[in-house]
């Protein structure tokens, strides 16, 4: 039987060892390439991003020099560029223009690609004089087309993005506007962030990065064909040009990564690129892969540990069976002693005997108490739930069934008096108030999902008058005044009637509460409409509520109120109502101090009246 178990437990043991070599060699790669897909989907987003705040910025400029060149100055100046009146114009002109777009630079090119006028005439690095015919932007302008190139100033010394136009005066093409557009503000609003973006030109340099020691180095091989044709068009002056140390690689065949070395340390990025073919470029964020390989690693070390642990509760299972078994092979070998010896040793195989009578009954209690140590735990919860949802229940019929009592005994009163034209009307608002605390009950059912109760026009001053009603009683016992200010304009929101008074309700009575014994016990009602919004505002003149709780003042069961005062679900039930209209709920501070709370919803034109409940 020993070797048996013996036997067992080795196997046991080369499947557990196998199960770790396959966890860690295919589970390091699948744990990898599950946290880079990750990684790749923030980074997705990153970059759609990145792209487009640089189309946006650059759209803003595009079609500004082709305006230029059709203003009537510049076309004149273009036709008699020698005209030093027409030359002092542009240049106020070009000058006034820049500093209100914004924009870097403005200069007017002759054919022969010399400057006559230019924003910065009067600066010490003006361009009139210069000559940029190299500049691709130029030749295309006078080939007729716009022209677009990102190059390093010859002159300021300052990257930028030129758009270029033809200025075009009889039929011909008599000189180019060029329009330069600054992106250091770009550039700089990618320093510090958990991902590094990168703009690269047709050659693979790197033109922009939140890293200045990566700017002007190149992603592919410096060759001589690149090298030329970036001297050609002196798209970067005298910027010296280097090789970035990139090692490339693929992960999968699905994720681009990309080594880099620097400053004594590699590190390795994931690579997502989107091309701009408008303006010849590609965007690239690199998002660092230690992370990712850290929580794969982390994730197999979870599973070797699982592994282990399932191991070690393995080898106790196996013990305990071995140490079973041979205590099943000392009774049989008791047994037939005790055959041999059964007149001299009786009392001992009786002895025996109830011992492991005694400890099956133990284990048999003690799997009848964990079995209903379960089942109670169970019950547990189930009542749990139930509570909670009783004293939701409690919470939000509590004021309804205090407006109903009072039309009761009020009706009872009437009746007696024998005024039953007033006793009826007491009891038809009793079954108004019932059907509202029915639609009540439906929205605490609804208070975890979007409810599916129709919405309309209501207008606000019919819903403030129904929620007076309601709240009448508690404004009296908390010798309360609410001060009601709706405007000059009927105002009618979008919304349910029946759950726009559940929130005012809620909101006024936790002012009732908050002025309760204060020496200014007046509320404040007010609505205006502002465009297509309506914005109520409810303010008192209690304690306030503080900062540091106010971001959690619409969390559910959340309440400052004394134990048994409040569930603090009210804030938290008005809250996802008002996020249903498809409008807002925030708190802040009253001008005269105290809580002010601010409902912002949809104004509509009441047209035909639909039931919006």
């Amino acid at each position: 039987m020993d070797g048996f178990f013996r036997r067992r437990r080795l196997w046991i043991g080369l499947v557990l060892c196998a199960a770790a070599i396959v966890i860690a060699v295919l589970g390091s790669s699948f744990a990898t390439s599950v946290y880079l897909d990750q990684a790749a989907t923030r980074g997705q987003t990153t970059l759609r991003l990145a792209v487009a705040a640089l189309r946006g910025h650059m759209s803003r400029y595009e079609p500004l020099p082709a305006l230029i060149a059709d203003h009537d100055d510049i076309r004149q100046l273009a036709a008699d560029p020698h005209s030093a009146s027409l030359r002092t114009a542009a240049n106020n002109y070009l000058k006034e223009i820049n500093a209100l777009l914004e924009s870097s630079d403005i200069y007017v090119m002759t054919a022969d690609g010399d400057t006559i006028a230019a924003s910065n005439f009067d600066g010490p690095l003006s361009f009139v004089g210069e000559n940029f015919s190299y500049r691709p932007y130029f030749q295309h302008a006078m080939e007729g087309r716009q022209g677009r190139f990102f190059a390093l100033g010859t002159t300021s010394l300052k990257r930028g993005y030129y758009f270029s136009s033809p200025i075009m005066a009889d039929g011909k093409i008599r000189g180019v506007v060029v329009f330069k557009v600054d992106i250091d503000a770009i550039e700089a609003s990618w320093k510090g962030g958990d991902n590094e973006i990168i703009v690269s030109d047709p050659e693979g340099i790197i033109f922009m990065t939140g890293r200045p020691e990566w700017r002007y180095a190149g992603l592919e091989p410096l060759t001589p064909e690149r090298l030329a044709r970036t001297a050609a068009s002196r798209r970067y002056a005298d910027a010296a040009l280097r090789e970035l140390p990139v090692v490339r690689g693929l992960f999968q065949d699905r994720h681009h990564l990309m080594t880099i070395s620097g400053a004594g340390a590699r590190r390795e990025y994931l690579v997502l690129a989107e091309d701009m073919p408008e303006a010849g470029w590609t965007v690239s964020v690199l998002l660092n892969t230690g992370s990712a390989r850290a929580q794969a690693l982390t994730s197999v070390a979870a599973a070797l540990l699982l592994l282990g642990l399932a191991a070690l509760g393995g080898a106790i299972v196996l013990q305990r069976r071995a140490r079973l078994a041979e205590r099943m092979e000392m009774q049989a070998s008791a047994r037939e002693e005790l055959e041999r010896r059964v007149e001299e040793r009786t009392g001992d195989l009786a002895l025996v005997n109830r011992q492991l009578e005694l400890e099956v009954a133990e284990r048999r209690a003690t799997e009848q108490q964990l079995r209903k140590t379960q089942s109670d735990l169970v019950q547990a919860g189930k009542l749990a739930a139930l509570g909670q949802m009783s004293a939701a229940l409690s919470h939000e019929f509590n004021q309804p069934l205090a407006a109903v009592k009072t039309y009761a005994d009020n009706a009872a009163i009437l009746i007696d008096r024998e005024r039953i034209a007033e006793a009826r009307d007491n009891v038809s608002r009793i079954s108004s108030l019932t059907d509202r605390m029915a639609a009540i009950s439906r929205h605490l059912r609804n208070f975890a999902r979007k409810p599916n109760q129709k919405l309309g026009p209501v207008p606000l001053a019919e819903a403030v008058a129904d929620t007076l009603e309601i709240i009448g009683g508690r404004l009296k016992a908390a010798d309360a005044t609410l001060n009601v200010d709706l405007g000059p304009v009927p105002i009618t929101v979008r919304a349910g009637s029946v759950r726009l008074q559940q929130v005012l309700v809620n909101i006024i009575s936790n002012a009732a509460d908050a002025i309760e014994g204060l020496p200014d016990r007046s509320i404040d009602l007010a609505a205006r409409k502002k465009g297509g919004k309506a914005l109520i505002t409810i303010s008192d003149h209690g304690p306030g509520v503080p900062d540091a709780i106010a971001e959690r003042i619409f969390d559910p069961f959340f309440t400052t109120k004394g134990v048994g005062k409040g569930l603090g679900l009210g804030l938290s039930i008005s809250y996802n109502i008002i996020k249903d209209f498809g409008g807002s709920l925030r708190v802040g501070k009253a001008a005269g101090g105290g809580a002010q709370f601010a409902i912002e919803l949809e104004a509509v034109r009441e047209t035909v009246r639909e039931a919006a409940e």
